[in-house]
């Protein structure tokens, strides 16, 4: 589906990630144009050329700001893009799915066709950005978009259980509620396939799709947990990276909003 016009014009209010503390320059009117310009630039690049292959030497040439004066508003290529997630992907006028699940006056399937719509719409340059860009983030981005996406999962989960007949203590519910975060990005995801004028049908396909899954979930009772809990018995074998060391970038969970 199309972007919107003012998707790339609102930033988050407040940050999710950490941007650099710069204060090279005094004049707060001419910091926010050159990010402005500097993180426009970048965007295009990122989802032209890939975060990876794109440096600062391309941003620069891009924005028409002075390689000499680039890191008098930005750390580096990293803080970019941080600040690009802050404004395109955790945006806060995109109204949030747990908000829209505590509606009690239309159905589930409208409730998600909305949610479908508007994010698809107004978030799609940063689904794209987000989904390609987890395995170039630094350690502690990571940690904190995962925090971010599993606070998510909890708030969804619980308007699924307060409003919509999902039982306390069923495990399905979470799983329902994070496959609700990746339909999120399902359109911007496929817009390489996808004709627009497909979008109106793809929405309101995959809104009564997920309530219909919704609603079955709520009629049917929680599978019994095993009998040495989720993860198997004791001697089920190592967990926790044990047999593969260090979990990378590129084996993080992908981000939602």
């Amino acid at each position: 589906m199309p972007a919107s016009k003012d998707e790339d014009e609102t930033p988050a209010r407040d940050a999710v990630l950490a941007e650099a503390d710069i204060n090279a320059v005094q004049n707060a009117d001419l910091i926010r144009r050159r990010r402005d310009q500097i993180c426009d630039a970048a965007l295009e690049l990122f989802l032209e050329k890939g975060f990876a292959s794109t440096t600062i030497r391309d941003i620069c040439a891009r924005s028409g700001v002075n390689q000499a004066s680039i890191y008098d508003y930005i750390a580096n290529k990293n803080d970019i893009l941080r600040r690009l997630l802050n404004r395109l992907w955790f945006r806060r006028d995109v109204t949030s799915l747990p908000e829209r699940l505590k509606t009690r006056d239309r159905p589930l399937e409208a409730l998600l066709a909305a949610h479908f719509e508007e994010s698809w719409n107004k978030k799609r340059k940063g689904t794209l950005l987000a989904y390609r860009s987890v395995p170039y983030l630094r350690r502690e981005d990571r940690q904190q978009m995962r925090a971010h996406d599993r606070a998510l999962i909890e708030e969804i989960a619980a308007a699924l259980r307060a409003g919509h007949g999902l039982a306390e203590g069923d495990p399905r519910v979470e799983v329902i509620a994070n496959m609700l975060i990746f339909l999120t990005a399902f359109a911007p995801m496929r817009d390489w396939l996808n004709a627009p004028e497909e979008g109106r049908v793809m929405r309101d396909t995959i809104a009564a799709g997920a309530a219909a899954m919704i609603r079955q979930l709520a009629a049917t009772p929680a599978p019994a947990p095993p009998p040495d809990g989720p993860h198997g018995g004791p001697d089920d074998g190592p967990h926790d990276g044990a047999q593969g060391g260090a979990r990378s970038g590129a084996g993080e969970d992908p981000p939602g909003r």
